[in-house]
Order: C-alpha cells, then structure tokens, then sequence
C-alpha cells in the first residue's frame, strides 16, 4: 500500500471514530445532548469583573484620574522594557510618534508606524486597551487610576494633551485624535440569533 493511501486510509478511520464518539450509543441522532456534564454557570461577580469594554464615547470609563507626572514613573517600571525609555523604541510596537501633518499615508505606505499619534482613532480606545491587556505578563493587573496615568503619560508623549493635564472619564473622551475622522464607526446593529 503506497504512503499516500495509507495516510487516506487511517484519515477515514479516524473520521469515521470521531463521529462514532460524537454520536450517542445505539442512537443514529445527530442531535447535541442538552448538556456535557462540565462547568457551571459564570455568577454575576465574574461577569461583572469581564464587563469592562469602554466605548470610545467613552461609556464604561470607571471614576479615577491621571497625569502624565505619574504616568511616567509607572510608564519607566512596567512598559519601557517592551516599549522602550521613550515609547519609540521597541523591541515591541512603538507608542510614541506622530506623522508631519497629521498625515494618514497608511493605504499608500504599510510601512508607516502605527503608533497612538499616528493611528488610533480615540483616546478611550488607549485606556480600554492598556486596561484589558498590559502587561503581557499579568493583563488586567493595574488599577483604574494606574491606566489613567499610563493614557495620559502616552498622550502627552504624543503631544495630544499638554503636559499637566489631567484625564478622567470626562476629559478623556474629548481627546480629538489625529486619526479620528479617518476611521467610520460600525453603525450596524446586532444580530439577533
């Protein structure tokens, strides 16, 4: 028997084991049994502690504040390691830097930096990101007002808020991006299965 066919003979079995398995025993149904047996229901404490998406309304924004003062210290211990001292240097993405202009070359130069001056189109997206997922080695480890003084650290790198400024959940949505008007908002509504 040739490789090939040997290797097409054991892919039937397998498949034809599969579906065996799947199926329950005497039974030619191919209906899902109501349940597997395994997990619980998530209690609404879990939910509640997943159920921080941020709007770039800013809707979910939690009480807290921040300054690029604080930001920086924070910014220096936790993400200039994979960012660099500046934001502009890697190894991972940069997070600082701004096109001249304003200028949204990215259709015509895929090499163009995307950082947060450059390409993000709400400030909010900053806080929501940084929130749900830095640092890579324990997401969702720093408090609220941390992740406001990180956004507003990185603002101010980027010179979309002044120095002294401080973000909350009132001023951060009023942050105009340079990239703002360059991205259209998904206006389709859910859909109901």
């Amino acid at each position: 028997m040739s490789a090939r066919l040997l290797v097409a003979a054991i892919g039937t079995i397998g498949c034809v084991a599969i579906a065996m398995a799947q199926s329950p025993a005497g039974s030619q149904s191919s209906k899902e049994p109501a349940t597997f047996g395994i997990g619980r229901p998530a209690t609404q404490a879990e939910i509640a502690a997943l159920d921080i998406d941020v709007g770039a309304d800013g809707v979910g924004l939690p009480p807290g504040k921040g300054t690029a003062a604080e930001g920086a210290t924070i910014y220096a211990a936790r993400c200039a390691g994979c960012h660099g001292k500046t934001g502009k240097e890697g190894p991972n993405d940069a997070l600082v830097g701004r096109i001249p202009n304003d200028d949204f070359p990215f259709a015509r130069d895929p090499r163009a930096p995307k950082t947060i001056g450059s390409y993000w189109p709400y400030a909010t997206t900053v806080f929501d990101y940084i929130r749900r997922a830095m640092p890579p080695d324990k997401p969702g480890s720093l408090k609220d007002d941390e992740v406001y003084n990180l956004t507003a650290f990185l603002l101010a790198q980027n010179d979309l808020i002044a120095q002294d400024a401080v973000v909350d959940a009132t001023s951060l949505p009023k942050v105009k991006m340079p990239a703002r008007d360059k991205f259209k908002p998904d206006t389709r509504a859910e859909r109901k299965k």
